[in-house]
């Protein structure tokens, strides 16, 4: 493990394996750099890869008072770390705060997205903004675990199984990143595809979707399409938005070594 420091001086910690191009994995919400480890091992044998926990996650610091702009920086730090620039690879809403990363002008030279959770029904931004203000709610009086119990619902897990969750070991863990979920709200921002942000990303990227992800992951792909100006999209099939990193791996070194 290394650490690089962001402009706030909060320390951002990676993992750094293999050799070649430098890849960046940016991970989604209630998850750190471990839920990349097997896809960071498959990417290894062709690229320098550099997994790193993002604020408030695993062996990271937080300093407040949060904003995107510091996760933005906090990218910017690891990029720095590997290089000066990367191939950056986010996943779920971590693809959309690499989105955002390269619209503000960071050292992106393609970009790979995985699921990123757009909403395209005009009636999505209520439902996010009421998510988000009692998600804040949750947290300032220190109920960590119903926070997390919260973006699971939100996220359309059955309650049997959120219950089940809870009951098992690894849900300590859980609580412990629960304040980043707001981190990842934010991110989101209204939770429909911003755009005039995307519409001035010059970067290569790459949508891809699972093929049994839903409808939703279809709706976002083709509305980042007609937004990005450099943009394509690959469905995964037999995929959920839980992919198996034994199938987004060989998509993404295709993809991450195609001649610039």
């Amino acid at each position: 493990m290394d650490k690089a420091l962001s402009n706030d001086g909060t320390e951002i910690a990676f993992d750094r394996l293999g050799q070649g191009q430098a890849v960046v994995l940016v991970s989604g919400a209630s998850t750190g750099r471990a839920i990349h480890g097997s896809l960071a091992q498959l990417l290894s044998s062709g690229f320098t890869v550099f997994n790193y926990d993002r604020r408030g996650r695993g062996d990271s610091g937080d300093t407040q008072p949060y904003a995107v702009d510091r996760e933005i920086e906090d990218l910017a730090a690891v990029i720095a770390a590997a290089g000066g620039s990367a191939l950056v690879f986010g996943n779920s809403s971590g693809a959309v705060l690499a989105l955002r990363a390269a619209a503000a002008g960071l050292s992106i030279s393609r970009l790979a997205l995985w699921d990123p959770p757009f909403m395209v029904d005009p009636g999505a931004p209520q439902p996010q903004h009421e998510y988000l203000n009692k998600l804040t709610e949750l947290l300032a009086e220190g109920r960590r675990g119903d926070a997390m119990a919260l973006f699971m619902t939100f996220i359309g897990l059955p309650l049997e199984m959120i219950e089940g969750m809870r009951r098992a070991p690894m849900w300590v863990g859980m609580e412990a990143v629960a304040p980043t979920l707001v981190y990842d709200a934010m991110v989101m921002g209204d939770s429909t595809v911003p755009t005039r942000l995307v519409s001035s990303i010059k970067v290569p990227t790459l949508i891809l979707t699972g093929g049994s992800s839903g409808a939703w992951a279809d709706d976002a792909a083709k509305a980042l399409l007609g937004a990005l100006p450099s943009s394509q999209h690959r469905a995964l099939e037999g995929q959920s938005h839980a992919v198996a990193w034994d199938v987004l791996g060989p998509a993404l070194k295709e993809y991450f070594s195609r001649p610039a």
